[in-house]
C-alpha cells in the first residue's frame, strides 16, 4: 500500500478542479483580452475558443486519468507515454514556476485585495525591511504568511485541504453567480449594451497609457487569427489547473469514476461561469471601460457600476475567498508530483516519503519555501508568463500520448475512453499547436524563455539519473 488515505470523493475532487480554475485571472484578464481584440464580440470569442479547448483537454485527459489513477497525475501519464526523460521535464518546469509561481501570484493577488479592506496595512510602499538589493513589503509577507499556513494545514491530512477546498470553493461559485444575477437584474446599463453590441465584430488593438486609450489598430485577415491567439494566453492561463486533481489520483475514492466525473463537471461549470461573467462585464461596462479598468480589475469597475463602493468591497472579499481557495488546491495537488518523481528517483530523495497524516509533507513544504522565495522574489509574474507555452506544450505531449498508448497499451482497462476519439483529441492538438506557434512567431519574449526553461531540466535529469542510478 502506499500509505495515502482515499478520502477525496466526487464533490471534493469538483472543487479541487473548480477551485483551482478558479483563482485572480477572471477578475482581470478580459482588460487585456478587451485590448487585443476591441470588440465585444471577439471578447465573448475568446473566451469560447478558451472553454472548447479547455473542455476538449480535459475530457481527452480524463481517459488517462481513469486507466492510471496514480498520485502524480500528468507527470505518470508522460512517462509511461513517453519516457522518464519527458515526464521529468514536465516535472521541473512545474516545480521551478509552473505550481509555485501560480501558488506565488495567486498569494500575493490575495494580499492585494486584503489591501482593498485595509489599505494603510498591507500595499507596496509599506517596506518592512529594506536590504538595497532586496525590499520586503506588508504585501509580501501576508502572501509567504498565507501560503505556510495552508502548507502547514495541508501537512496535518488530506482531510484539512479537503475542508479548506470545500469551503472556499463553494462560497466563490455560490458569490460569482450572485454577481452574474445582480449583474443580469440590477446592472445592465443602455449605453454600454449599445456601444458594446451595436459593433460587436469590428476587431482592433487598442493602445493604453496611464488609464486612457491613445491610439488603435483595425485588425483584418490573419491579423485576426493571430490578436486571438494572444488574447487566449490570459484566458487559457485562467482556465488552467483543471489536471490538479489528477495529481491526488491514490487519494480519491473510485477514482476510475470519481476523476473523470470531477474533470467533466469541474471544467463545465468553471467554463460556463467565465462566460457569463464575461457577458455582465459588457452589459455593465462599455468596452472602452473595460480596456482601461485600474489595474486591470475590471470586476472591481463592475462591482463599482453595479453597487457603489460597498459592492466594491464586496468583490475584493470575493476575490479574496476565490484566491485563497486557489492556493489551497494548487499546494494539496503539486506536492504529489514531486512524490511520485522522488519515488522514480528523479527528485530528493526525503520526497517520497508519507508523513504520519498520509501525506507528502516534506514535498509539501519545500514546494511552499520556493513558492515563498517566489513571493521575495518578484519575478513570478514574468515566470508565469514564460510558462504558458509550456502549459500548453505538455498538454499536446499528453493528449497525444492517449494515441501512443492505445497502441502500446491496448489491453489496460480504459473505464471511460475519450470522447469523439480520434477526431476530438486531434481537435485540441491542431488548436493548442497553432496557440504555441503563434506565441513563438508573434511573442518570443513569452514563450521561448519557457521553452529554454524546459530544457535547463536535462542536466539536472542527468544529475539525478547518475546520482540515484535511475536507468530508463
Amino acid at each position: 500500500m502506499s500509505g495515502f488515505k482515499r478520502e477525496l470523493k466526487l464533490f471534493d475532487a469538483v472543487m479541487i478542479v473548480a477551485g483551482t480554475m478558479i483563482g485572480s485571472g477572471i477578475f482581470i484578464v478580459s482588460s487585456d483580452i478587451a485590448r487585443e481584440v476591441g470588440s465585444a464580440g471577439y471578447l465573448l470569442l475568446v473566451w469560447l475558443i478558451s472553454g472548447f479547448i479547455t473542455l476538449v483537454g480535459a475530457l481527452s485527459y480524463a481517459e488517462l486519468a481513469g486507466m492510471m489513477p496514480k498520485a502524480g497525475g500528468q507527470y505518470v501519464y508522460l512517462r509511461e507515454a513517453y519516457n522518464p526523460l519527458v515526464s521529468f521535464l514536465y516535472g521541473w518546469t512545474l516545480f521551478l514556476v509552473i505550481q509555485t509561481g501560480t501558488i506565488a501570484a495567486v498569494g500575493v493577488a490575495f494580499a492585494r485585495f486584503t489591501g482593498v479592506l485595509l489599505p494603510n496595512m498591507f500595499n507596496d510602499s509599506a517596506i518592512i525591511l529594506d536590504l538595497g538589493f532586496l525590499q520586503i513589503s506588508t504585501l509580501q509577507v501576508l502572501a509567504i504568511f498565507t501560503i505556510l499556513l495552508l502548507t502547514y494545514l495541508n501537512s496535518r491530512g488530506v482531510r484539512n485541504g479537503k475542508l479548506i477546498q470545500n469551503v472556499f470553493g463553494s462560497t466563490k461559485i455560490i458569490a460569482l453567480f450572485a454577481l452574474i444575477l445582480l449583474g443580469f437584474i440590477i446592472g445592465q446599463h443602455a449605453d454600454a449594451i449599445s456601444s458594446n453590441f451595436s459593433q460587436m465584430w469590428q476587431p482592433e488593438r487598442v493602445l493604453v497609457t496611464e488609464g486612457q486609450v491613445v491610439g488603435s489598430t483595425p485588425l483584418s485577415g490573419i491579423n485576426i487569427v493571430v490578436a486571438i491567439g494572444i488574447a487566449l494566453i490570459g484566458a487559457l492561463f485562467s482556465s488552467d489547473a483543471w489536471n490538479n486533481i489528477s495529481f491526488a489520483g491514490d487519494e480519491v475514492v473510485d477514482p476510475t469514476k470519481t476523476l473523470v466525473r470531477s474533470l467533466a463537471i469541474g471544467t463545465g461549470l468553471v467554463t460556463f461561469t467565465y462566460m457569463l461573467v464575461n457577458i455582465v462585464y459588457l452589459l455593465v461596462l462599455p468596452l472602452s471601460e473595460i480596456q482601461t479598468a485600474a489595474s486591470d480589475r475590471v470586476a472591481v469597475t463592475a462591482a463599482e457600476a453595479i453597487g457603489g463602493s460597498g459592492a466594491t468591497l464586496a468583490i475584493a472579499v470575493l476575490i479574496m475567498i476565490s484566491t485563497f481557495g486557489c492556493i489551497n488546491g494548487c499546494i494539496l495537488a503539486g506536492a504529489r508530483v514531486y512524490y511520485a518523481m522522488a519515488k522514480d528517483g528523479l527528485f530528493f530523495p526525503g520526497m517520497r516519503k508519507l508523513n504520519k497524516k498520509g501525506v507528502p509533507g516534506a514535498a509539501l513544504w519545500f514546494q511552499g519555501l520556493w513558492a515563498s522565495l517566489l513571493c521575495l522574489s518578484g519575478t513570478y509574474g514574468s515566470l508565469l508568463g514564460y510558462v504558458m507555452f509550456a502549459v500548453i506544450f505538455f498538454y499536446i505531449l499528453t493528449i497525444i500520448g492517449i494515441y501512443i498508448l492505445r497502441k502500446k497499451m491496448p489491453d489496460l482497462p480504459r473505464p471511460y475512453k475519450a470522447i469523439g476519439y480520434p477526431f476530438l483529441p486531434a481537435c485540441y492538438i491542431l488548436l493548442a499547436s497553432a496557440f504555441c506557434l503563434i506565441l513563438l512567431i508573434y511573442r518570443p519574449e513569452n514563450s521561448w524563455p519557457g521553452f529554454i526553461l524546459v530544457l535547463l531540466g536535462i542536466p539536472v535529469f542527468l544529475l539525478f539519473k547518475t546520482k540515484f542510478k535511475i536507468s530508463d
